[in-house]
């Protein structure tokens, strides 16, 4: 398990959640789901689903 803080943001008025890893990636997805894999990957975030890291 990583270190640090891991947050998901809803969009209110939508289904958008955003995942926002303690590096600073971010990943938005309607599946929560998606959302947490893609967090607990780190510091393997499939290419091209996040900005930073």
């Amino acid at each position: 398990m990583t270190a640090g803080r891991l947050r998901v943001e809803w969009s209110p008025g939508s289904d958008r959640l955003t995942g926002i890893c303690h590096c600073g990636a971010q990943h938005t997805a309607e599946d929560p789901a998606e959302i947490w894999t893609w967090l607990l990957a780190h510091p393997d975030h499939a290419a091209g689903l996040h900005q930073g890291c």
